[in-house]
Order: structure tokens, then sequence, then C-alpha cells
């Protein structure tokens, strides 16, 4: 039997008791980067072999296991973080052992996708998961073309050196389109920012993003539903203006703080029509 196991994200605690018996019960274990992966067993006083098993090596490495497996032999695949084959190695293995009639199973565990969709707090009724954001400019514009119309949340990885560059790429391909960034999930410096894509670029281009960066974009759906409720938005300022005898930008700031739309919007949909 093969095992793929999720490992934690950061924080580890959040490894589960199956995870640790298997770990533990396996003949070997195989690592996306074997340091990383030593230090999280030596952490929990777990000593199995472990060999590296990473997107460079797996068709060479998928043959050993396979024979490995045949000889009566129990393995476990682990990522750096989270679980195997999600933008990680392991999708020619498991086709491999389908091939071969070799069973294999997975053991549950945290996830940067799942955790990124609860702390935005945009999961709504589904998502797609697009993994990490191309470097290639023309694949770039065909995945804002599919962001523009998509029906569901999206979540996308990037690396903290890329996120600003990659964040601007998407202001001026999505404009106002509502999401967040998450970093360092479950870590101590945690950090979870919400806005558009020109409001989080702003944000993290002072000083150095440090950690593995979830972005979650919200789907066109909602855009399109934003774009109706602003067209309401000049009646809503003016009854607050009316109600709390405040000034135009006061009163749109509070529309905005109700209705999560960008006060910059509220307040240009809401001046005085000539």
């Amino acid at each position: 039997m093969l095992y793929f196991v999720g490992t934690p994200i950061g924080n580890l605690e959040d490894i589960t008791l199956r995870a640790l018996r298997v770990l533990r019960e396996v003949k070997a274990i195989g690592a996306e980067d074997t340091r990383h992966t030593r230090q999280l067993l030596s952490h929990f006083k777990i000593h199995t072999p472990v060999f590296s098993f990473h997107q460079h090596n797996e068709r060479e490495r998928t043959e050993e296991i396979v024979q490995r497996l045949r000889g009566g032999e129990e393995i476990a695949i682990v990522s750096d973080a989270g679980m195997p084959l999600i933008s990680d190695a392991g999708a020619v293995l498991a086709g491999r052992l389908r091939e071969e009639g070799l069973a294999y199973t997975c053991v549950p565990g945290p996830s940067a996708v799942d955790a990124a969709l609860v702390v935005s707090g945009m999961m709504g009724r589904s998502f797609q998961f697009l993994g990490f954001v191309p470097r290639e400019t023309k694949e770039q514009k065909k995945l804002c073309e599919e962001l523009r119309g998509a029906a569901h949340t999206s979540v996308l990885f990037e690396s903290p050196q890329r996120l600003v560059a990659t964040l601007e790429m998407l202001a001026e391909g999505l404009g106002e389109r509502r999401m967040a960034v998450a970093r360092e999930m479950t870590k101590v410096h945690e950090e979870v920012v919400r806005g558009t894509a020109a409001e989080l670029a702003a944000y993290f281009s002072v000083g150095r993003v440090r950690g593995e960066c979830v972005m979650v974009i919200a789907p066109a759906a909602e855009a399109s539903a934003a774009g109706a409720g602003e067209r309401d938005v000049r009646s809503m300022v003016a009854v607050v203006q009316a109600a709390g005898n405040v000034p135009h930008a006061t009163a749109a700031r509070i529309v905005a703080a109700l209705t999560g739309l960008s006060r910059r919007v509220v307040y240009e949909e809401s001046l005085p029509q000539e």
C-alpha cells in the first residue's frame, strides 16, 4: 500500500493522529525536501527512512516505488506542506499505480486551498483551484480572460517575490473585483488582507513580502451583482446624508462599509448628476 499523506502547512499541531501512525509504520517516506521532512519527523520522534521524491525525479522514483510496493513494502509520500499532488509531485506516480493495479490511498490533512477559502470569507457555493499563476505574459492574459467570466470563486498560489507584480496584472485585467491574499497561514505571523487587486498591490508593495501566498478571487457573478448595486448607491448615500446630516464623502464611506463596495466606486457613483 502507498499512502499520500497530508502534512501541516505551518502549525505542526495540525498533523492528524492517523498521519503520525502511518509515517511511523511505513517502510520509507518519499519527501519533496528530505531536510524539511526530517525536521517534521524529528519533532514527533519518528525515525522512518526518508528518500527524495519531487517534480524533477518523479518519473525515475516512480519505477523504484513500484518495485518496492511489489515487494510488499508500504511507503508514504509527503510534500513540504499540505497535500501531495496539489501543485506538487505525485500525479505520475498515482497514474502508474493505477496501471499496475497497486493499491494507494490518501491520508487527509491540512490544505492551503481550503484554509484560504475559509479565512477569505468568500467561499460561496463553489470554487475552482488554478494552481500557480503562469509566468508568461500570454498565459497571464488567458488567465485574466478566464477569471473575468468565472462563475466560481477562484484560488491561486503565488510566490512572495512575484505577488505585487501579479496583483498589478490582476488589477489591470479585473478592475474592482473583490479578492483576498492569505499568507503564512496557521503560523505566528498569519495575515489575511482583503480588497481590490490594486489596493492589495499597494499594500504589499511596502516592505518585503514573506511566506507563500494564496489569492482568493470573487466570481464574476458577484462583480455583476455589485455593478447592479452601484446603480442604487446614489439613493443610499442620499438617505444616509438626510438621516445623519453628514457630508457626501462621509455618507459614501458609510454605504461602502455596509455594502462591501469600493469607497471610490460608491463616492463616484453617488456624485450629483449634471
